[in-house]
């Protein structure tokens, strides 16, 4: 058992980021929550920013093993690994600033961020302005075959693409590395009636190619903890898609109920 662990260790070096400081946004719920915990078991100490403190500070505990009735008494004793702050990335410029700085002031620095948190009308409203560039783009791509259950998935990655490599390009020179993660459909409090559907796993089974939707965790946690790892640090500008698969097809989603 010991030696299939030094072997993963060394096949894996991101299995172990000891020292590294994240801070992960939208992380009270969902893929934010699942990431906070995760990189907290590889060793990282972790900044939780997101708008329901109540549930920041359970993670928080939770990670610092602490319980909540008695928290106060045991931070006497342990060190504290994630630290809660409340943050509304819609918010304007000065409040934003305001909490990356107590973010900051928390450890004494920030060796990654994981932009998790979603802003659903700020994408609309991307979506909005840049639909008929990105049809556009995707008719030439697909001779001319237009799928609107993919159109969607396609504008985004679009979007996520190109905003990686113009900041990737501005950052690169204070060595500051930029990816994005395009997930496909995990489980998280947003969809979890969506993934119990019988209709929705007839999907997984005709048209992915893996089969199955899969779980965030290890499927989004290993990409993200490679890209905090320094195995990464001449990986910038690119877009990672997990998704088994699932926009390969390019079918309508109809088609397979």
């Amino acid at each position: 058992m010991e030696n299939h662990a030094k072997v993963a260790c060394q096949l894996e070096p991101w299995r172990e980021l000891t020292g590294k400081v994240v801070m992960i946004t939208g992380a009270s719920s969902g893929i934010g929550r699942e990431f906070c915990l995760d990189l907290s078991r590889s060793g990282c100490r972790i900044i939780a920013a997101a708008r329901r403190v109540d549930r920041l500070k359970s993670l928080c505990d939770e990670i610092n093993g602490f319980s909540s009735s008695n928290s106060n008494e045991s931070s006497l004793n342990q060190e504290v690994r994630a630290v809660a702050i409340e943050l509304d990335v819609s918010a304007n410029g000065s409040i934003i600033e305001a909490a990356v700085q107590k973010a900051w002031d928390a450890f004494g620095r920030i060796d990654a961020l994981v932009n998790n948190a979603g802003v659903r009308d700020l994408t609309n409203e991307l979506m909005h302005k840049n639909l008929g560039q990105i049809s556009e783009s995707y008719l030439n791509n697909s001779n001319k075959e237009l799928f609107p259950a993919s159109l969607s998935l396609k504008g985004i990655s679009e979007l996520k693409e190109e905003d990686s490599s113009m900041m990737a390009i501005e950052l690169g020179p204070y060595k500051i590395r930029v990816n994005s993660i395009s997930p496909g459909l995990f489980r998280s409090e947003i969809t979890e009636g969506l993934m119990q559907k019988d209709w929705l796993h007839n999907i997984a089974l005709r048209t992915i190619p893996l089969r199955t939707h899969g779980t965030s965790d290890p499927a989004l946690t290993s990409v993200v903890r490679y890209l905090i790892h320094d195995s990464s640090e001449y990986v910038s500008g690119n877009i990672f898609i997990v998704e088994a698969g699932a926009t390969l097809p390019g079918v309508p989603i109809f088609s397979s109920l």
